[in-house]
């Protein structure tokens, strides 16, 4: 047992859903609820057990699978995420009539592929993640099995990850064929000499990676997903498992490849502006908030790789400082988003926010302050995410990314104001239900760390530092 004590939060979570899984098979739905609050409190005390684990670098299953300082805070962030999109989801599910015990169990199942991802150190653990994570995802995509967007929105998701995943695996296999190796230590110490293979099969693994966090040209997913799934599962999909893709990715490249970086950088750096350009841009012209935040994660899933693309240890905490930030963020974006609905159902139009701050003016506050930080306008935390990206690719000589960054930032900016003045200029509409209590208490803990980030960032910076160092 001691020697898997390194996999323990994955192994609570694993036993935990299946152990649920049997209570609401013999339970039938009056256990829907005690399953909700169950998966939510493993989620709580494997995200303990990650942060209680002996200090440094610990290895199992013959190194395959390691808990180090980037481990540890990538995992409780991807927990965290997972147990804040459950409780978002009480409301939702409830009147929605989706009221399914498997909903949270698929969550769980999908953040114990999510643990197996981000302490993956060869490239068999890595596929093994990465699916764990994956099939669970295409089936809560649809699992409003009456809604025929949701049916497409899963069917196109499972089709396009199948596609993904085999690129992958394409590209693994051409770095074993080259290398020899398949753990990230064999593959950096061979990569020297792995020639052309070596190339082909970086491209291909990047490129399934990129499929995960949504980067273009692989995103063509994102925004037909992000508006056919049901709000929570939009909500889910936009916070931990991009963190968990974007974990691996960093690990990948910094561990497996720091021999080559010339030729992942230029991928990166590639990836990186074009992610940026099409989230700026093709989100100008939606009209459905969801499609439009579909857009804006594509955005800023770029500007997260300006910081990787630096390749250096002030880089990977600039990463680990924007995905954390942009967590808090898009919650707190979709625990508003969720609360839009008027007694004839949930409403996703932007124009429905109009005149919102006439009708529910503490809402319309905090929302516009969540468009200013995905704006990244100075104080709040979503303009501390860039700087500290934008910097890392400035000290690595990277000036032509930065500066096309920071013009996307700006064109980017236009259709997050365009919110802020539907809300505040426009005639308004019917006014929304109350939100609910678990939706106010997430609004209120991201909106709080948004304004307050700029006074005491210092917890988050040291943390992120110690973190990037465990990977040099």
């Amino acid at each position: 047992m001691p020697d898997l004590l390194p996999a323990l939060p994955e192994i609570i979570l694993a036993v935990g859903a299946m152990t649920l899984l049997m209570v609401g098979a013999f339970g039938g739905e009056r256990t829907n609820f005690a399953v909700n609050v169950a998966s939510i409190a493993l989620l709580v005390v494997a995200a303990i057990v990650v942060a209680l684990l002996p200090a440094g670098r610990l290895s199992t299953f013959g190194g395959s699978f390691v808990v180090d300082d980037f481990a540890r805070f990538v995992k409780i962030l991807a927990l965290g995420g997972t147990a804040v999109a459950i409780l978002m989801s009480f409301d939702f599910v409830r009147r929605a009539g989706m009221h399914k015990f498997e909903y949270p169990i698929l969550m769980l199942l999908s953040a114990t592929g999510m643990g197996m991802l981000i302490s993956a150190t060869d490239l068999i653990a890595l596929y093994l993640g990465l699916e764990l994570m994956s099939l669970s995802l295409y089936v809560i995509a649809a699992i409003d099995r009456d809604s025929a967007k949701s049916t497409e929105a899963g069917l196109k998701y499972f089709v396009l990850g199948a596609l993904s995943s085999g690129m992958l695996l394409y590209g693994a296999s051409l770095i074993y064929g080259a290398t020899g190796q398949i753990s990230f230590a064999g593959i950096a110490q061979a990569a020297p000499q792995g020639g052309l293979a070596l190339t082909f099969g970086l491209v291909f693994l990047l490129a399934g990676l990129c499929f995960k966090v949504s980067a273009v040209p692989f995103h063509m997913w994102t925004p037909d997903v992000y508006e056919g799934a049901p709000t929570p599962v939009t909500a889910f999909f936009a916070a931990a498992p991009k963190v968990a893709a974007m974990a691996v990715f960093v690990r990948a490249t910094m561990t497996a490849f720091p021999t080559v970086t010339l030729q992942w950088q230029q991928i990166v750096v590639f990836v990186a502006i074009a992610s940026m350009a099409l989230g700026s841009f093709a989100a100008i012209g939606q009209t459905n908030i969801k499609r439009l935040l579909a857009y804006s994660s594509i955005g800023h899933m770029g500007f997260a790789l300006v910081g990787l693309a630096a390749g250096t240890q002030e880089g990977v905490q600039g990463v680990l400082i924007y995905i954390a930030i942009y967590v808090a963020m898009t919650l707190g974006t979709f625990a508003c988003v969720l609360s839009m609905k008027r007694p004839g159902g949930m409403v996703e139009n932007i124009s429905d926010l109009a005149g919102l701050s006439r009708t529910s003016p503490v809402m319309a506050f905090m929302l516009a302050m969540l468009m200013f930080s995905l704006a990244g306008i100075p104080p709040l935390a979503g303009f501390f995410a860039k700087f500290y990206v934008f910097i890392a690719a400035i000290n690595a000589g990277l000036y032509v990314l930065a500066v096309i960054g920071v013009l996307t930032s700006v064109v980017g900016a236009y259709y997050y104001l365009a919110i802020v003045k539907t809300m505040y200029f426009d005639e308004p509409h019917k006014s929304f239900e109350p939100m609910p209590g678990e939706q106010v208490a997430v609004l209120g803990v991201a909106g709080l760390f948004n304004f307050l980030f700029f006074v005491w960032p210092g917890p988050l910076l040291e943390v992120a530092g110690a973190a990037a160092k465990s990977l040099f």
